[in-house]
């Protein structure tokens, strides 16, 4: 029975007690506390290749996200709101020690908003006791995720040349880096 239980905790990240005060007390929970992290299941697929392609020029197709399901590293997330419409998502793969953010996309209905901000919190924790380093790769033409990226503690450790496609050929990725073990 318990294991059942710690199964469910971790498919969803929820906090009841939030969603109650917020009705009782509006003005005493931020709305970015009512978002619920829960695992991602193939129903999800059209709403997120609906945020997939109105974020991304060259969005992931559907098949890649399958993929995703399938790889017995790689951990895909949504962000839903109260109403259960999906506000992000992100996926992340976990082996030999590292992780890395492979993608991490916010609903353009609740972007600067801290859903991306919850989102990458909730990676960080869930790779911490998974791995020593968390990586990612973002284009420089993104500078609001460099600046998420920075301001949670990330620190540039390189580029990818050519690494995504572009309307005018290839567009490089700059590579990111978060130590989870602290230093001694």
């Amino acid at each position: 029975m318990w294991k059942l239980l710690h199964k469910l905790k971790s498919a969803v990240v929820y906090d009841a007690d939030r969603e109650f005060y917020s009705k009782v007390f509006p003005d005493s929970v931020e709305p970015r506390d009512l978002l619920r992290l829960r695992k991602m299941d193939h129903s999800d697929l059209p709403g997120v290749m609906a945020i997939e392609t109105v974020n991304y020029e060259f969005p992931w197709s559907e098949g890649v996200f399958k993929d995703c399901f399938r790889a017995m590293n790689y951990t895909n997330w949504i962000c839903e709101a109260p109403d259960e419409t999906i506000a992000g998502y992100a996926i992340i793969s976990v082996v030999a020690g590292e992780a890395h953010i492979m993608n991490i996309s916010v609903n353009p209905a609740f972007q600067r908003q801290g859903v991306g901000r919850k989102m990458l919190e909730h990676l960080i924790e869930y790779a911490r006791p998974r791995a020593e380093t968390l990586y990612l790769e973002v284009r420089p033409s993104n500078p609001g995720a460099i600046h998420l990226y920075r301001s949670s503690g990330f620190r540039e450790i390189g580029i990818r040349k050519n690494y995504y496609p572009a309307k005018n050929g290839k567009e490089d990725a700059l590579m990111f880096a978060l130590d989870l073990v602290p230093m001694l």
